[in-house]
């Protein structure tokens, strides 16, 4: 179902600001220069999550340390990636992974990647969101589902992930008749394989579809053998500037 009416930069027809969501760079001692421009002012982030090793690592980790806390100064959100393995994730695990990613990065919140999507998983879901927030009663707290799921997962997140995947299929997916019932800040589309001259087109689908926290690269994930997230975009400059207020040079 269409949220939308109007396509104008950088806002969705219900005013809602278009804001990116990044999945997470490869390691800030791989992409110094990446991570260092997600700190100019100006970029129109949502959040950023900060992947040490499949989660928080065994110890600090100092370039991750500086990476975070450079963007937490510049009032960006970072997100600690936590992995929920489709449901199969022991509860123990997650949770000593989420005081790591508070104790040594202090992060805002956490990413959810692999959420499961069925009815069934709800109410562990639901414990373990229940749980983040109350070791951090402020935490922003997004689920990672790749696709829409039950209804019921939008009443305990803050967002969620409702498509993460190639261009070849968003071009012609369609969203969920129960998401007209929230406002785009609550779900985040991440695209790969999206070629420049489709940029705008990316952008009427998501904005169509109200979803406000968006990633979209030119990088592909080579049939799954690479992860098309931890490179930026060929065509950053491009979306910063279309998304925000032109801080492109």
């Amino acid at each position: 179902m269409p949220h939308l009416t109007s396509t104008a930069a950088g806002t969705t027809g219900t005013g809602v600001r278009t804001a990116l969501g990044i999945p997470g760079y490869a390691h800030p001692l791989v992409a110094p220069a990446q991570w260092a421009e997600l700190a100019r002012p100006g970029t129109p982030l949502d959040w950023v999550v900060l992947d040490v090793a499949a989660g928080p690592g065994t110890r600090p980790d100092p370039h991750c340390l500086e990476a975070a806390g450079r963007l937490r100064a510049a009032g960006v959100r970072v997100l600690g990636h936590l992995d929920l393995t489709h449901g199969a994730r022991a509860f123990g695990d997650l949770l000593s992974d989420a005081h790591r990613h508070l104790d040594w990065y202090g992060v805002d919140g956490f990413l959810l990647d692999r959420c499961p999507t069925e009815r069934t998983a709800l109410p562990e879901v639901r414990r373990a969101i229940t749980t983040l927030r109350a070791i951090s009663d402020t935490a922003h707290v997004v689920l990672g589902h790749g696709r829409h799921p039950h209804p019921g997962y939008a009443e305990n997140a803050d967002q969620l992930v409702t498509f993460s995947g190639p261009w070849s299929d968003y071009r012609w997916s369609q969203a969920a008749e129960w998401t007209a019932d929230y406002p785009p800040d609550r779900f985040c589309h991440f695209v790969h394989g999206v070629p420049r001259g489709h940029l705008d087109e990316a952008l009427r689908i998501a904005r169509w579809q109200g979803a406000a926290t968006i990633y979209f690269t030119d990088r592909t994930d080579r049939d799954g053998r690479v992860d098309p997230w931890e490179t930026v975009p060929g065509y950053w400059d491009d979306i910063v500037s279309r998304l925000g207020t032109g801080v492109s040079e």
